[in-house]
């Protein structure tokens, strides 16, 4: 059974950091996309970052240099280290697991960001 579990999602002041994780099971890790998207109330969700089975990420536009995505084969876990957070960063975060056929979510994590 596939799962994907985030956590490390909170309140945090503007202009804080957080690092999310997402732990996965059930895939050959080393095969998928990994990808963390987020959806803010009444908006859509949209990519923040991802990053390939080889390691190479890409990055939002509203995201690059305050995020960075990293992955763990090993661990098989996949990061994402938020700095310089935004009263527009909040939403739920959630982890995506992709490959041709195959794409699965996690539940999210919610991170709000407010003073």
């Amino acid at each position: 059974q596939v799962q994907l579990v985030e956590s490390g999602g909170g309140l945090v002041q503007p202009g804080g950091s957080l690092r999310l994780s997402c732990a996965a099971t059930g895939i050959v890790f080393t095969n998928y996309r990994m990808a963390w998207y987020r959806q803010a109330p009444g908006k859509q969700r949209e990519l923040v970052a991802a990053i390939t089975s080889g390691g190479t990420p890409n990055y939002a536009s509203f995201v690059k240099g305050r995020f960075t995505i990293s992955r763990d084969s090993a661990k098989k876990m996949v990061y994402l280290q938020m700095h310089s957070l935004k009263p527009e960063d909040t939403a739920v975060y959630s982890c995506n697991a992709y490959q041709i056929r195959r794409d699965y979510w996690g539940q999210g994590t919610q991170v709000t960001v407010s003073s």
